[in-house]
């Protein structure tokens, strides 16, 4: 099995090519880049996490991307909160990302088995 059979990578690649196109008008380059990094981050720790040779080096990369999975909730809301994201559109990429938190546990769990 590789990462990308991962449903949980394939899933925070969607949601990272979201926040990139919801965000592609946006001139506030600070916040973007930031909300962007987050979101960017979570797939790639995922990905360098499962890459790692063993299950310790994995999970503690699976914490990282559950830690940017946070991280992007949070910013979600300020944009929302700021008018840079719809109420509507932002809701839906914040649930979208507790899920992918949700899996990051399952998986931890699994891995610390």
């Amino acid at each position: 099995m590789r990462f990308e059979d991962l449903e949980v990578w394939q899933r925070a690649c969607r949601l990272c090519i979201d926040i990139y196109q919801q965000l592609n008008e946006c001139r506030d380059f600070s916040f973007k880049d930031q909300i962007t990094r987050s979101a960017l981050s979570i797939p790639s720790n995922i990905a360098e996490g499962y890459e790692r040779g063993t299950n310790k080096d994995a999970i503690k990369f699976f914490y990282y991307a559950r830690g940017s999975a946070g991280e992007l909730r949070t910013q979600i809301y300020i944009g929302i909160k700021i008018g840079y994201i719809s109420k509507q559109t932002g809701m839906s990429l914040k649930e979208y990302a507790e899920q992918i938190s949700k899996m990051l546990s399952a998986l931890i769990k699994a891995r610390q088995a």
